[in-house]
């Protein structure tokens, strides 16, 4: 089993969650207000005055054999709209009750 961290523009919201359903990615916690800043020069999302945007994250336990196609649709996203910025992080799970 895998865990992506998916961290997104909030606009980016339903298509995330529609993606995943398509997918059949069942479960998932949903992280509604994350402050954050881009490594590659995205702007801030701090829900300030200054920096009025703010970003979501999405965690989902897949299967291993989903992972690809999983980052595949996140990056067609991605791409689509790239000034709002997504970005996916995948983790092995160990354990799990």
């Amino acid at each position: 089993m895998k865990s992506i961290l998916i961290t997104f523009d909030q606009a980016h919201y339903e298509d995330i969650v529609a993606t995943l359903d398509r997918l059949e990615c069942n479960g998932f916690t949903y992280l509604e207000h994350v402050m954050g800043q881009g490594s590659n020069g995205g702007e801030p999302h701090f829900g300030s005055h200054a920096w009025p945007s703010m970003n979501s994250a999405i965690i989902t336990i897949v299967e291993d054999v989903m992972v690809d196609e999983v980052l595949g649709e996140l990056k067609k996203i991605d791409l689509y709209r790239p000034q709002l910025g997504l970005r996916a992080f995948v983790w092995n799970i160990e354990k799990g009750i």
